[in-house]
């Protein structure tokens, strides 16, 4: 019985090719002992360093500029942190006009929101004049006479809530037009 070695030979099957040996160098065959040749250094090694010292450049670049833009950050969070201080300070009780009797909500727009503070009907009137504007603090909207306002915004400009300007010109409505007006005897 022959081997399967032989079998597979036999169905056309190749045998595997045996491994060149290395030849020495005539050195080695001398048997003088000596440093192998190393390569020269060639353009793809070159390439390969620049390459790297790239990377290198810009990752420190990039960490630098991180590093920059958390100490502006952290700049900024103390500079507002200040003004918020200043602004407490600003707003003692005996400037803060909110009235815990008022029952008329005035709604207006701060931060995409529409926001309420409850304010007297004289208090309505002298806010919608420009008299009086509302400062937001701590979570709260607080009710304040237009100087203390005007000292506020120069303080801390972010943490007004409604300012109006009793000089701005008035907006024509789209649909004042006569035209568009709903007649008396109209029922729904």
């Amino acid at each position: 019985m022959s081997s399967l070695r032989d079998q597979l030979l036999g169905l056309g099957f190749k045998a595997a090719p045996k491994p060149e040996k290395k030849t020495a160098t005539k050195a080695q065959k001398a048997g003088k002992p000596g440093k192998p040749k190393k390569p020269a250094h060639s353009q793809k090694n070159s390439d390969d360093m620049d390459l790297a010292r790239a990377y290198a450049m810009r990752a420190q670049k990039e960490k630098q500029e991180q590093l920059q833009a958390e100490r502006e950050k952290q700049e900024q969070a103390r500079l507002r942190r200040e003004a918020r201080n200043k602004l407490a300070a600003l707003l003692s009780a005996d400037k803060v006009l909110n009235l815990a009797d008022a029952d008329i909500a005035r709604h207006f727009e701060y931060g995409g929101k529409i926001k309420r503070v409850y304010v007297s009907a004289e208090q309505l009137k002298a806010l919608n004049a420009g008299e009086l504007g509302v400062v937001q603090h701590n979570g709260r909207y607080l009710l304040v006479s237009a100087a203390t306002l005007a000292e506020a915004e120069a303080i801390f400009a972010d943490a007004i809530a409604l300012k109006i300007d009793p000089d701005a010109p008035v907006e024509d409505a789209p649909y004042s037009d006569p035209k568009y007006q709903v007649p008396d005897d109209l029922v729904w």
